[in-house]
């Protein structure tokens, strides 16, 4: 079976048909960058754009890089224009995608459910939180490998900034850091979440997973298990598009 899923984000609108046997991309993914300002309307184009490339007319499932409730209502918007608070982004993409069904889930969380059914947290028990570097720092919390929603654990104070302004892959960037310098910083902000939640495991996602070995055996002092995201960044379109088929 496959169902399209698309992964937004605060650089890049990327989507594929995803085969929800395998857990994995049916085809090479299509990206655009994401507008700025990233307007509701700006990226509903680009959204129609990447379901276009693959001339999809099937239901769509949508990441959204804030917090969504009741699977449509946007209410956070830290790495996108603020005009999307309130947004019914459900609707929006439907009508701008020629009315096919749609589901829009939180991005960390889409993620999240997408390594715990086919990647890194599979079969695992207990507390498991997976995070996502890139713009900003998303966050998936399950226990017994039930998801608990729109935790934005990214936003968590550390040293009285956001976490993600601090430790996000866009602040190593933006800082010009070494590996070294920036996984001090990861390891502060692990060490805070692990304080709060007492993981079994973190599973480290988002762009950055690709690159794990530059920088996790850098992080010390973290009692949780840390493994990098099996799906890589691919992990938010597959899980969009299972909560689509979920949906449908």
């Amino acid at each position: 079976m496959q169902i399209f899923g698309v992964d937004i984000g605060g650089s890049g609108i990327k989507g594929a048909p995803v085969d929800l046997d395998r857990g994995d991309l049916a085809q090479e993914r299509h990206k655009v960058l994401t507008p700025h300002p990233a307007t509701p309307e700006g990226v509903a184009v680009g959204v129609r754009e990447v379901v276009e490339h693959f001339e999809w007319t099937g239901p769509v499932g949508l990441t959204f890089p804030g917090v969504v409730t009741g699977g449509s209502t946007i209410r956070t918007a830290a790495n996108v224009d603020k005009s999307w608070i309130d947004t019914d982004a459900r609707a929006l993409f439907s009508e701008r995608l020629g009315g096919l069904p749609v589901t829009v889930v939180n991005d960390a969380d889409a993620a999240g459910v997408a390594e715990v059914s086919f990647g890194a947290g599979r079969d695992r028990s207990g507390t498991v939180i997976l995070l996502t570097f890139g713009t900003g720092i998303g966050s998936a919390l399950f226990v017994d490998g039930v998801l608990v929603p729109n935790t934005e654990l990214g936003h968590l104070e550390l040293h009285g900034h956001d976490a993600e302004k601090r430790a996000s892959s866009k602040a190593k960037e933006d800082g010009e850091l070494t590996w070294e310098h920036w996984a001090r910083r990861v390891t502060k902000y692990l060490a805070h979440v692990e304080m709060l939640f007492s993981p079994e495991l973190f599973i480290i996602g988002g762009g950055v997973s690709r690159k794990a070995d530059k920088f996790l055996h850098l992080i010390e002092g973290i009692r949780a298990e840390i493994v990098p995201a099996e799906l890589q960044n691919n992990a938010g379109i597959v899980g969009a598009a299972m909560r689509a088929a979920k949906s449908d």
